[in-house]
């Protein structure tokens, strides 16, 4: 069985997508399967990643001068003025796979190329966010138009930002793409599951599997140690808060500091904060009055399995997200969690087991869910170790591999079955 992963990139630069799929593809390649990458963007030198054939001799040009100020001022719709991708079913890691996996197909590809590459192959669609049933977003917040069918859109700078308003046109172009194109779905929370249920793909069998990490790499380490190696002040209770852009709107920086800003003076003097992203402002620090380590944007795996093993509590305020992946890196290292109950965070905050899960965007039930933990050594404790079996026995990427081949084997014999 060949199996091939289709993404933007094949590993960081395209945010925790990328980074879950590199992993998949490690874990089956583990597994023994033929497992290889097909991206616009290869940032890695390793010979089963491949990028997609560069653009027909003139057609950069006629994208950037002519097509996409058509698509984008004119229309309002992303990504459909490239027709690079459209090589894709003429290259060779294409022509041998047996099953194709898709990722992170907007930014750089054009949907409009799905009906064709999932024609005469199995194959599957993982949904990292909610774009594929979006007129044109990641994440719709509270939002609901693209159940029906989008239009006056209230998010229009929401990424992938627009310049026109299209979101009507693009959901049925979606719509109608869906209606000639052949994938089964996968959704690594139930949370994103639900979604797609209730969205215009609800004809495709959708499957829940959760992206895999690994457990050996992420795991509890010695807490002095780790904040020797850090820097970390060995007498404080560390507070660790971690995203690609710590100001980015949607991981909730800001009511982080509304929360840290309503602790009483004295502890605030007893604690330290763990910054793992771009914070070049120092504004978390700054306006908190908090000391903090920033360690900025870490890409060594085992450098942020010592943060979390260096933390007493992760926060993580976010406002809308699918299965992030620093919960289930925290939970592997034994880290207790301090979350929103929003999309798929439930799955990994579970209360009174691995954290605490306020309620969305209320500042007051953050700040007592972060006090109550961080004051119960005990507890913490209970929850740290029951954090790290729940890692070990759900999301193992030996586990979460094996249900992709299980899914993968599961379409191959459907397809041989059409063909008989």
């Amino acid at each position: 069985m060949r199996v091939l992963h289709i993404n933007s990139t094949d590993y960081y630069h395209n945010g925790g997508t990328a980074i879950a799929m590199y992993r998949l593809n490690l874990g089956l390649r583990q597994a023994d399967i033929d497992s290889k990458i097909l991206c616009r963007r290869k940032t890695l030198p390793h010979f089963e990643h491949s990028i997609i054939s560069k653009r027909p001799k003139g057609s950069k040009k006629v994208e950037k001068s002519l097509l996409k100020p058509i698509a984008s001022k004119l229309l309002g719709l992303n990504d459909v003025h490239s027709v690079s991708c459209f090589t894709v079913p003429y290259s060779r890691p294409y022509k041998e796979a047996d099953v194709l996996n898709l990722h992170c197909i907007h930014g750089s590809f054009n949907y409009l190329i799905l009906p064709f590459i999932t024609k005469h192959k199995a194959a599957v669609f993982t949904f990292h966010d909610m774009w594929a049933f979006t007129g044109h977003c990641t994440y719709s917040y509270d939002c609901e138009r693209c159940k029906t069918g989008c239009g006056k859109c209230p998010y229009p700078k929401s990424h992938p930002a627009i310049e026109k308003d299209g979101t009507a046109l693009e959901w049925k172009l979606k719509n109608w793409i869906y209606q000639n194109s052949n994938f089964a779905i996968v959704c690594p929370s139930q949370w994103m599951a639900e979604q797609a249920k209730q969205s215009m793909l609800k004809k495709f069998p959708i499957y829940h599997i959760p992206n895999g990490i690994d457990t050996e790499i992420f795991k509890p380490y010695d807490r002095d140690w780790c904040r020797s190696e850090l820097g970390i002040s060995p007498d404080k209770k560390v507070l660790m808060f971690a995203a690609a852009n710590l100001g980015e709107k949607r991981k909730g920086g800001d009511f982080l500091i509304q929360v840290l800003q309503t602790l009483p003076e004295c502890i605030k003097s007893q604690i330290s904060l763990l910054l793992i992203g771009d914070d070049s402002r120092g504004k978390i620090s700054q306006d908190t009055g908090i000391e903090a380590v920033s360690l900025g944007y870490v890409r060594e795996e085992r450098l942020m399995a010592m943060a979390y093993s260096s933390a007493d509590l992760f926060l993580f305020p976010s406002l809308a997200d699918n299965l992030p992946l620093v919960l289930q890196e925290s939970l592997a290292c034994g880290l207790p969690i301090v979350s929103f109950k929003i999309g798929g965070i439930p799955d990994l905050v579970r209360p009174g087991i691995t954290g605490y899960l306020a309620e969305p965007q209320n500042v007051e039930d953050f700040r007592q869910g972060l006090v109550k933990l961080l004051e119960n050594d005990v507890l913490r404790s209970q929850m740290g170790q029951q954090s790290r079996e729940i890692a070990e026995k759900e999301y193992a990427l030996a586990v979460c591999s094996q249900q992709y081949i299980d899914l993968y084997q599961q379409l191959l014999l459907e397809q041989a079955a059409k063909a008989a």
